[in-house]
């Protein structure tokens, strides 16, 4: 196996690494709660574009676009819900729009002699992770993470090994998978308040322990949002309306299709996956006291 590295965007790149390649593993992104909204169409959108293109060209046979359940979220709760249509128009923010865009480029691309399948892990975490894991547990420790309508909103995620097993399987199954798009999770939901205990737990952090109005959470996510945009912050705001909703609403999926159609099931619980966490953190605890 040899590595390439290069941007989406870098022709030359995707050239070099497309050559003798029988499938692909479409994960590159640009993500983010924020951002120019060209920025998110360069890469999620062209990039995908351009990628299929280059694809077909080589010979590849089967492309596994990795995409998100945020395709098809509109802000409303998600309860036992498959893999509905992916949605640009009602997509909450940049990031969910343009992988959504590229979600539906992808699929259309599927046919004879070139399968596309879609795959859409719902919320990744494990050790190391910095987007969902690593956040948590800094503002926990300043005391600036707060619980959305008590916590109480039942949700899934993934363990991150499940994830990548999971893509794995579905590059081996594209026969079945080709054409569709599927949600992969652990299928054990929890309330959010719960998951949120246990990733601080993990890092010897208190868990949040106020509560603030989703509602309100959602208003001033919204009003946060456009005024980091407005002074051309890049950093992640405290809060946006979209990770309000995330917080505070309910949103798990029924698994039956995936692990039906991509002959596979999670091997790391969420339990097993949260001490592992614990051990990973408290081993670098112990290597920098």
């Amino acid at each position: 196996m040899e590595d390439f590295r290069g941007s989406i965007g870098d022709d030359s790149a995707l050239r070099r690494a497309l050559e003798g390649a029988e499938g692909v593993i479409h994960l590159a992104a640009k993500v983010s709660i924020t951002g120019r909204a060209a920025e998110f169409d360069a890469v999620n959108v062209e990039g995908t574009r351009w990628l299929l293109h280059l694809a077909r060209e080589a010979g590849v046979r089967d492309v596994v676009y990795v995409s998100s359940p945020s395709v098809a979220h509109s802000g409303a709760a998600i309860m036992g819900a498959g893999a509905d249509q992916a949605d640009p128009r009602h997509a909450r923010g940049d990031y969910a729009r343009t992988k959504a865009e590229a979600e539906l480029l992808a699929l259309a691309a599927d046919g004879a002699g070139f399968r596309v399948g879609a795959v859409r892990p719902h919320i990744v975490w494990g050790p190391g992770d910095t987007q969902l894991v690593e956040r948590v547990m800094a503002r926990a420790s300043r005391g600036r993470l707060p619980l959305l309508d008590s916590g109480a909103a039942l949700i899934d995620t993934t363990y991150v090994e499940n994830a990548a097993s999971a893509i794995v399987a579905a590059l081996h199954r594209m026969e079945y998978l080709h054409g569709r798009a599927v949600v992969v999770s652990n299928g054990e939901p929890r309330p959010i308040g719960e998951l949120l205990a246990g990733i601080c737990a993990a890092g010897g952090v208190a868990p949040p322990s106020w509560s603030v109005p989703g509602g309100l959470a959602r208003a001033a996510g919204a009003v946060v949002e456009k005024a980091w945009i407005w002074a051309g912050r890049h950093e992640e705001p405290p809060m946006t309306r979209f990770l309000a909703e995330q917080l505070s609403t309910a949103h798990w999926f029924d698994q039956r299709a995936t692990r039906e159609l991509l002959n596979w099931t999670p091997s790391v619980s969420i339990d097993e996956g949260l001490s592992r966490l614990a051990e990973y953190y408290g081993s670098r605890a112990l290597k920098n006291g």
